[in-house]
């Protein structure tokens, strides 16, 4: 990997001159896990999964209620401390709960201040690649994406994450030439700017925000107790913070083994473990890292342990706390009442003192559109989707033949949240990123996407013009074709069809040389300032965090239509009235062609009982676009789902023709 150890600083981005940031905030690494077997730490006896039997009139079974002590906290620090002094690796290491609050920030003596971002391939850095961000903010980064991205039937840890968001799945010397990870472009969710995720001073309402997104760097894992995932830990010891090219070797990662040494006693289930789970016929990978290569740290002693707990700007004071649990008012994720939704086995989104964050309503773009969304609309779209939620199969949980599980947003043509609603036991991250899907649905089939792109900032409105190029449409990004986040996301890929050498990369994505998952394109640059400063604030170069609400772009009625960013992987559809376009939908959570099916079944059956919403009509969808690649045309897609998708019924093809 390019990379090594830089100089503290920022450099210059996109010829915009940013601050350096010089202020010392301590470094620390990561973990993993596997069975435990011979010498080493023993891990506990831990709970399998069993298949879980919704209450009557409920349509999802919630988890109990299990969170994280102080004295536990401490001890998880203790014992990632532990192995950490084993190695001669001085750490900085980080604890949050499920719904990312930072319950805290431990730095060893000598840990590093600053983690080095790899470079692009070709040496012209863009964006954050080649740069030094914070240690802390890595490690806070590190265990906010294995608790986000893990459940009651999966646990997913940043190597994971690493495996989904690179050019070619499995990533690998021998895979090139295969589509890129499931999950392209998820680091760029969670995002400080967002305006969906909490900050330190909203209190201990989840859920929170990520300081650089979600990491791809081995070193972060989830958290469990009695089988139920309930935070996370997150390592930054060795100089870099990048991800993991080859999956065909086993690395000695420092930060992986310091941060499997802090879930001894807390281990995610074996049989919910990534490496039991597959997508497109791959099994991911967990962990390098290896119980019995472990010192014995059961027993050390956060009171024994050299460091100093360490506070970070926007994240922690510098205190060790409890972790909340999650579906208690106090964590920000709580059951619906029968008067918020009317299926059992719901949660929606509370601010700590009862109040829905997100309730149903109709759409606020009436002068923009005539006939918005109502909140019977709003109200139908959720619930038929949420039904289907149920009947749907998962890829990504255990046991075999659980029910999915996943978020719903809907927005309005303005990008205003007009309800989310989750399943119960729904992966958090999936919160944030289905609420990007739906704006990004929305966004890229209005009539004003292309105007406010050329209104932003640095070079977003290159972009433009670079789609219009690309599929010989000079009308391109006026309202004239309805992109899914599926049709979209063939646009964002640095290779065009997706993952075939040799041809050219997508409009919206850097071509291969300078490509690496901290620099994707238009999704990196359109929240680039913001990133930048953000890590200002973390690191008390300014008193001032970004706003709330991501992207330079043009607001409407005081609020950007992106307000926590773009995605670019399936999972989402634009909702129209005839072919008048009123809003979109995003689902996120599951495996993506999972969440391709909610969306567009979703919509049609709300269409079908209200008789006045709709999707798309078939004429206007974006995989009526063909692009000439070479001597070849190729259609891009629009959404795809999967076979076989329902558990009690046996019918496939279930969204073909309609």
């Amino acid at each position: 990997m390019p990379g090594g150890r830089k100089s503290a600083g920022w450099k210059s981005l996109v010829a915009v001159p940013l601050l350096a940031l010089t202020l010392t905030v301590s470094a620390c690494g990561g973990g993993g896990s596997s069975t435990p077997s011979g010498g080493g730490p023993t891990a506990g006896p831990v709970p399998s999964p069993t298949p879980t039997t919704a209450p009557p009139g409920d349509l999802f079974a919630a988890p109990a209620q299990e969170s994280l002590s102080v004295a536990e906290v401490q001890q998880i620090i203790a014992q990632a401390a532990a192995q950490a002094s084993s190695q001669g690796a001085p750490a900085t290491i980080a604890v949050t709960d499920r719904v990312g609050n930072v319950l805290g920030v431990f730095a060893m003596p000598g840990a590093r201040d600053f983690v080095a971002i790899p470079g692009a391939p070709n040496g012209q850095d863009v964006d954050i690649q080649g740069l030094n961000v914070p240690a802390a903010g890595a490690a806070i980064a590190k265990a906010i994406t294995g608790a986000y991205l893990s459940s009651a039937g999966n646990a997913f840890s940043t190597r994971v994450a690493s495996q989904i968001v690179q050019e070619h799945f499995p990533p690998s010397p021998t895979t090139l030439g295969l589509e890129s990870g499931p999950l392209f472009g998820v680091q760029f969710s969670q995002l400080p700017c967002s305006d969906f995720s909490a900050r330190a001073i909203d209190g201990l309402i989840g859920p929170k925000r990520s300081p650089l997104g979600l990491s791809a760097d081995p070193g972060g894992f989830p958290l469990y107790k009695n089988g139920v995932v309930v935070g996370g830990i997150g390592v930054a010891a060795d100089p870099d913070y990048t991800f993991d090219p080859n999956v065909l070797d086993v690395d000695n990662d420092v930060d992986e083994f310091i941060a499997l040494a802090g879930t001894v006693g807390f281990e995610a289930p074996v049989e919910i473990r990534a490496d039991r789970i597959s997508a497109d016929g791959t099994n991911f990978r967990y962990t390098d890292a290896t119980y019995n290569a472990l010192a014995s740290v059961t027993g050390a002693s956060f009171a024994g342990t050299a460091g100093s707990v360490v506070p970070v700007n926007g994240y922690n004071a510098g205190a060790i706390v409890a972790g909340t649990a999650y579906g208690s008012e106090a964590s920000g994720i709580r059951p619906a009442t029968d008067t918020e939704f009317s299926l059992g086995g719901a949660f929606v989104m509370s601010d700590g003192a009862g109040n829905n964050r997100f309730p149903i309503r109709a759409g606020t773009d009436g002068a923009d559109v005539g006939n918005p969304i109502t909140q019977d609309e709003a109200t139908a779209i959720l619930e038929e989707a949420f039904k289907v939620i149920a009947r749907s199969r998962a890829q990504i949980r255990r046991p075999l033949d659980s029910q999915a599980q996943v978020t719903l947003s809907l927005v309005d043509t303005r990008g205003q949240i007009l309800g989310i609603v989750r399943s119960a036991d729904a992966p958090i991250f999936g919160s944030d990123v289905s609420l990007q899907k739906a704006r990004t649905a929305n966004f890229f089939s209005a009539s004003f996407a292309a105007n406010e792109l050329l209104a932003g900032d640095l070079e977003v409105p290159q972009y433009v013009q670079r789609v219009r190029d690309f599929l010989g449409d000079p009308n391109v990004l006026t309202g004239t074709f309805a992109f899914a986040d599926r049709s979209g996301g063939n646009l964002a890929r640095p290779y065009f069809p997706d993952g075939e050498l040799g041809t050219p990369n997508g409009p919206l994505s850097r071509p291969i040389e300078q490509f690496n998952p901290f620099s994707t394109g238009l999704q990196s640059a359109l929240v680039l300032q913001n990133l930048a400063e953000h890590l200002q604030f973390v690191l008390g170069q300014s008193t001032t965090d970004t706003v709330r609400g991501c992207t330079k772009l043009p607001q409407i009625a005081g609020a950007p239509r992106l307000g926590n960013g773009i995605q670019i992987f399936p999972g989402s559809v634009p909702v129209y009235r005839g072919n008048q376009l009123i809003g979109g939908i995003g689902v996120s959570g599951d495996g993506i062609d999972q969440d391709d099916m909610i969306s567009f079944l979703g919509l049609h059956n709300a269409g079908v009982r209200t008789g006045t919403i709709n999707n798309a009509p078939k004429e206007i969808r974006a995989d009526r676009i063909v692009v000439q690649v070479g001597s070849r045309q190729v259609r891009l897609r629009y959404i795809n789902c999967p076979f076989a998708p329902f558990l009690d019924d046996p019918s496939q093809n279930v969204c073909e023709g309609l």
